[in-house]
């Protein structure tokens, strides 16, 4: 009896080995490999013209995020790239706080709406994705630019001298960000208010409570996943992005997306931008990990 399930349990374990082998390959050639060359041009020596030398290695690209050389050959402590992650840090919290501002009320007003009327809304929400996003941001270009729609506008109410002077502005890449990652907060806090129990709020209000209590009390806790969810949705891609602070930010304010680019391309450093996109994917892991220990998803028997 023993031995029969014994080659029970080994035939299901081939089986599954077998079902999950080809998303195991996928994950070593598109995630763990890349990762790997990128490791390993991080500790390389650049090249003199660009790349690097593949028999040469350094910690070099490390040391460069915080010191720099001086002309001894000592090290002298740099703030330059810490306050470009500290720029992108900042940027990225507001555009993150905007999003919820704006897309809570959202979802919260979609999850109230018939069905038929949810589905029009929610198709309206998703329309941008249709077109590509270099093209969404230079039409914001035109809008933002002096003389351009918002300051001819604002210029018919005496609001504006037709120099308001927004684009190529920290203002102006916030303005992009939020517009352009705003459905990623609508929709994860749209599907969890769809699936909240509205008898809830309706107990909470025959106990006495009113609209902002009820809000406070029973919604928001109950859409926190939703809420955590959209917010590392916005805050990482927002960290990263490149595109629109290249354009709407004129390169005058760097992103690390910005400056990772620049170490690939100009700079022709390629061990420090691959060590700056590992610090990049730090805090996306450690994001990552603080929604995981947060949200942690009860098992079967009701124990995390």
């Amino acid at each position: 009896m023993s031995t029969l399930r014994a080659r029970a349990e080994r035939r299901q374990l081939r089986r599954r080995l077998l079902l999950t082998s080809p998303a195991m390959l996928a994950l070593l050639v598109f995630l763990v490999l890349p990762l790997g060359i990128m490791f390993l041009v991080s500790i390389l020596v650049p090249g003199d013209y660009g790349g690097v030398k593949w028999d040469q290695y350094s910690l070099e690209a490390y040391i460069n995020f915080l010191y720099e050389r001086d002309l001894d050959d000592s090290l002298v402590f740099n703030t330059d790239y810490l306050q470009i992650f500290q720029r992108s840090f900042w940027l990225s919290v507001l555009t993150t706080l905007g999003c919820l501002l704006i897309g809570f009320p959202t979802a919260l007003y979609l999850a109230l709406q018939s069905e038929r009327k949810r589905n029009l809304l929610l198709f309206l929400v998703t329309v941008p994705f249709w077109t590509n996003l270099l093209v969404r941001v230079y039409a914001w270009i035109l809008l933002l630019r002096n003389g351009g729609l918002i300051d001819s506008g604002l210029g018919v109410f005496g609001l504006s001298d037709g120099a308001l002077g927004l684009l190529y502005t920290d203002v102006a890449v916030v303005i992009g960000l939020l517009y352009t990652f705003l459905p990623f907060m609508v929709l994860p806090i749209y599907t969890s208010l769809e699936k909240l129990d509205w008898r809830l709020v309706e107990a909470a209000f025959d106990l006495g409570a009113n609209r902002y209590q009820a809000l406070r009390r029973i919604i928001v806790p109950l859409a926190m996943p939703g809420i955590v969810a959209g917010a590392i949705l916005v805050f990482i891609p927002s960290l990263g992005n490149y595109i629109i602070p290249e354009l709407l930010g004129g390169g005058k304010s760097l992103m690390i997306g910005n400056l990772i680019q620049l170490q690939f391309g100009a700079s022709h450093n390629w061990p420090l931008g691959a060590a700056l996109s590992f610090a990049l994917l730090g805090f996306v892991l450690l994001a990552m990990l603080l929604y995981s220990l947060r949200f942690k998803q009860p098992t079967a028997g009701g124990h995390p």
